[in-house]
């Protein structure tokens, strides 16, 4: 597809917004960078660009019409035609292997997207199961088979560009796309999200929306409270002393063997998150080294802190001894089982989990750990965490794909943003899957009570509307998280995950929710070595864990260096590179 004007100002525009710094917490002052400039002239800067974009793809909507097959001379829905000849449009579905949820290429929603949307277009919808816990491998073995998706998405951006990397992804023209896809193109110039759809001067990515990106309320972690209560605790352990204590005691008094539990993962990529034991305000040049969460940053002081309280946990008996033999199936039913204190994973109106763990222990009594707003001085900690993206889901259209594919892709984006339709797909249908309360807002009945036709899939079809945007949006911000509150079970945690948002928003306000830099350049060291690297890490990581105490440090310093020269080195020298030549992000102040 030929490049237009407007991709070469979004280059210009990339390396020099994102050098300058672009993203703020919430409530943070403008922060200056070594140039002297602020973040505040900076978003300035960005707002005008997208402006002139937006103005430049107005002007050019003309022009575009004449090539958007499938379209008239009308930009959006409105515009869209049937395509001469059928066009196969496959998209990707997170098969996340749940029981009771409606299987990827058999239910209902799937039809109600073929009916509503595809058929008058002569499309054909084609939804592509994509393993949740190891998408790179789906992603690979699709590319190698000559078989990706229209499109390849995914949350997190080092995966993006390494599809940029490998050819799996092609570029695409903005104007197009700004013709075809009006209301999503508006919105990612509303959101400031330009700037991140171009890598090496050329347009590869569209960005879904984000709500609360950087105060997520989404994953948290739940304990057992009435434990607590049994060993003298009428709150959840507030610092590093208090944990250490009531993991003891609920030890000493038989309540569990082993209260930490524990898991393996089979892809060492964000398991190992060091960022409460990091020193803020951060140095700039270590976050764009080693800040990254999707390799381990082993050799780091953050990651050696991290390691040696897990060494700890493990020592002192917390962890199950066979943590590393057991899968996120089985430590799910050792929370469920009353073999483990706490138990972390995201919040949904209806949760099959919990439905069970209450079934099997009606008298329990659970907490949700909420951001906590104050730093352990005594232990030298910070409750800070990462930040989501500033965007959902992160969107390429395959190599693979033809011209007309790409534009029934668009045309499906465009499609399941539009008010009416994203909403039957996020809510279904009145009576069935939600009723309207008092407030006149919709509420998710239990996911358990209905078996009919219209079930939805998991997190409310979450997997097939996060091309437009990442969370159901309805009312104020408490009225969202009551709707995604657990529904149906004894207990009511609304107003816990309410203040847990607020604490969020508090802790982002003190700079510790942090995102991670992003590279407008593709970086092959990390294409070469980091498979080689997360094997070493999930080798490395078991043995310092496991290890005895006394001999911690000098079995860390040790593989530190294993892990430099096997790669980590090259790959921090690189990025550090790519920040000096102006294509990266700049940190939050």
């Amino acid at each position: 597809m030929k490049k237009k004007y407007l991709q070469k100002v979004l280059a210009v525009v990339l390396t020099g917004t994102m050098a300058l710094g672009i993203l703020t917490g919430c409530g943070s002052e403008p922060a200056s960078n070594e140039n002297g400039s602020s973040a505040q002239g900076n978003e300035q800067q960005s707002s005008e660009t997208s402006s002139e974009a937006s103005e430049s793809s107005a002007e050019s909507s003309g022009e575009t019409s004449s090539e958007a097959g499938g379209q008239e001379g009308v930009a959006g829905v409105e515009g869209y035609t049937a395509f001469a000849e059928t066009v196969n449009l496959r998209i990707p579905v997170y098969d996340r292997g749940q029981e009771g949820v409606p299987a990827i290429g058999e239910n209902y929603w799937e039809q109600w997207l073929q009916e509503n949307f595809a058929d008058q277009y002569n499309i054909k919808l084609e939804f592509v199961p994509i393993t949740r816990t190891d998408v790179l491998t789906s992603y690979s073995l699709l590319a190698s088979s000559k078989n990706l998706p229209t499109i390849l998405m995914e949350y997190d951006y080092p995966k993006l560009a390494g599809w940029v990397g490998d050819g799996s992804l092609t570029t695409y023209d903005l104007d197009q796309f700004a013709f075809i896809a009006p209301t999503y193109y508006q919105r990612m110039v509303d959101l400031d999200q330009i700037k991140y759809t171009v890598m090496d001067d050329e347009t590869y990515f569209v960005l879904a929306e984000r709500p609360y990106y950087n105060t997520s309320y989404t994953f948290v972690k739940w304990v057992r409270m009435d434990w607590l209560e049994q060993v003298g605790y009428d709150h959840i352990p507030a610092t590093r002393a208090e944990y250490i204590d009531a993991m003891t005691k609920i030890q000493e008094q038989g309540i569990a063997e082993h209260p930490a539990g524990g898991a393996s993962s089979a892809d060492m990529r964000g398991i190992d998150q060091s960022y409460q034991f990091r020193d803020y305000p951060m140095n700039e040049e270590e976050w764009v080294m080693y800040g990254d969460y999707a390799i381990p940053a082993l050799g780091w002081e953050p990651n050696r802190k991290l390691l040696k309280e897990l060494n700890e946990n493990y020592n002192l008996g917390f962890t199950n001894p066979e943590y590393y033999v057991t899968d996120v199936e089985t430590a799910k039913a050792n929370f469920i089982n009353g073999k483990a204190y706490e138990y972390s994973d995201y919040i949904a109106a209806n949760i099959d989990w919990l439905n069970s763990f209450y079934a099997q222990n009606p008298d329990a009594k659970l907490a949700i750990a909420v951001q906590a707003t104050e730093a352990d001085t005594e232990y030298g900690t910070v409750p800070a965490s990462r930040s989501d993206n500033p965007f959902g889901m992160m969107i390429g259209f395959s190599s693979q794909a033809s011209e007309d594919e790409i534009k029934a892709a668009m045309m499906y984006m465009e499609w399941m943003l539009q008010e009416e339709n994203l909403f039957v797909m996020q809510w279904g249908f009145e009576g069935d899957n939600f009723n309207y309360g008092e407030d006149g807002l919709p509420a998710s009945v239990n996911y358990a009570d209905y078996t009919g036709d219209h079930k939805q899939g998991f997190s409310n079809n979450k997997d097939y509307w996060c091309v437009a945007i990442e969370a159901r949006n309805a009312g104020t911000i408490e009225d969202v998280i009551k709707a995604a509150t657990p529904q149906g079970i004894p207990q009511d945690f609304s107003a816990e995950l309410i203040q847990h948002y607020y604490n969020k928003v508090a802790a982002a306000e003190k700079g510790w929710i942090i995102t991670d830099c992003m590279f407008a350049t593709q970086l092959p060291s990390i294409e070469e070595y980091q498979g080689d690297l997360l094997a070493m890490y999930a080798e490395a990581r078991d043995d310092l864990i496991m290890c005895k105490p006394e001999e911690f440090d000098a079995k860390y310093d040790e593989w530190a260096q294993k892990y430099a020269d096997a790669g980590y080195k090259a790959i921090a020298e690189e990025r550090l590179q790519a920040m000096k030549d102006g294509l990266t992000s700049a940190m939050q102040q």
